[in-house]
């Protein structure tokens, strides 16, 4: 294992933040960290990095403690985080070549070429990085986490407030990474879990809720329908979630659309439409949808408590 967490704990005052949490990330497994604000997944990640001590409990990088042998587990560790901290009046190539400084990179000039060639930035390189927009920042500290070719990268958030473009050209380099390296990627946008993550933790109150491969997540929620109904005429939610076997109805777009929820498995489809007849509704869409690792995040961070 690359990563080995075990009853990792951190309180701030009167708030525990981090409460015991234990948990594996492979060789060449790119892990998803996820919870709503507050959940503990920075705090977490600074643990595990080194930066933040714990006051319990262990974070074990390469097989190394960071507690015990912080130098030596950093060496293994690359580290972007949240609120990427870079000098602003630096140019990018003058950075990358002060930070290789502090790792014995035999030839710092090399590698920094290569460094800038992977992420992008070579025809940017001798721009100062004040002069960079967020996405191309984003690519500058990436870029000084990968330096020392770490066999672990912890990614906070690496890519928030990033527009369509840039979203895609990260995503893609983090995908290309997660072939030769352990990954851990904390964010909040679902599709970037669907899109790059083998397998997602999810945080709530600082507990994990939830450990599994991004599939088995959906199933969890397999056991309940989920039915969205579309009518000509405006009706009152009641409409449907009177019918037996409805666990809730949500009402959309002016009572025109509906997403129906079963108790379980159980095809709504046929009640729906009679129920709809019985009002005089006319369906101008009924289909039945799978259930996303949002609902499933939702469901998870909303009824633990």
């Amino acid at each position: 294992m690359s990563i080995v967490v075990d009853s990792l704990s951190k309180r701030y005052g009167t708030q525990q933040a981090v409460d015991a949490i234990s948990f594996t990330a492979s060789d060449r497994e790119i892990l998803g960290f996820l919870g709503p604000n507050g959940a503990g997944k920075t705090t977490t990640m600074k643990m595990v990095t080194g930066y933040l001590e714990p006051d319990q409990g262990t974070a074990i990088v390469q097989g190394l403690d960071i507690r015990t042998h912080p130098v030596d587990a950093k060496q293994h560790l690359g580290y972007l985080p949240e609120h990427n901290p870079l000098y602003q009046d630096m140019y990018i190539q003058e950075y990358l070549l002060w930070a290789a400084g502090f790792y014995p990179i035999p030839d710092r000039k090399s590698r920094v070429r290569e460094i800038l060639d992977l992420v992008g930035l070579d025809r940017e390189q001798h721009k100062k990085i004040s002069q960079l927009s967020k996405g191309y920042r984003q690519r500058v500290g990436l870029a000084q986490a990968l330096l020392h070719d770490p066999e672990v990268l912890i990614l906070d958030e690496p890519t928030s407030g990033l527009d369509p473009n840039q979203l895609a050209e990260i995503r893609s380099l983090i995908r290309q990474l997660g072939q030769s390296k352990t990954i851990i990627l904390s964010t909040h946008i679902m599709q970037e879990v669907t899109a790059l993550c083998d397998r997602v933790i999810i945080l709530h109150q600082g507990r994990i809720v939830a450990d599994d491969p991004v599939s088995e997540l959906q199933a969890r929620l397999s056991g309940s329908s989920l039915v969205q109904v579309r009518t000509l005429e405006s009706a009152d939610a009641s409409v449907f979630a009177s019918i037996a076997g409805v666990l809730r109805c949500e009402r959309l777009e002016g009572g025109r659309l509906f997403r129906i929820v079963g108790r379980d498995s159980t095809d709504l489809r046929p009640e729906i439409f009679r129920q709809a007849v019985r009002h005089s509704l006319t369906l101008i869409e009924m289909k039945q949808e799978t259930r996303g690792v949002e609902e499933v995040f939702q469901q998870l961070t909303r009824n633990v408590s």
